[in-house]
């Protein structure tokens, strides 16, 4: 399910939203682990982002809840 920023933001209970890009989603996208589902708008309102494959298999490595 694609998230949009605000999203990401509440999900980490986050305020600043320099800090949660600079701080998550510029280095999950460069390290391909999140896509834009608007890549050739990357400034757009409506831009959203999801897991890639790389992603899905990071998260299912890590320990936790298997639900």
């Amino acid at each position: 399910m694609p998230l949009g920023a605000q999203a990401i933001r509440e999900g980490l209970a986050l305020k600043d939203r320099a800090h949660v890009r600079e701080t998550y989603i510029n280095p999950a996208l460069t390290a391909r682990l999140i896509e834009m589902t608007i890549p050739d708008k990357p400034h757009s309102s409506q831009q959203k982002y999801r897991l890639t494959d790389a992603g899905r298999t990071l998260l299912a490595s890590l320990p936790g809840d298997d639900a």
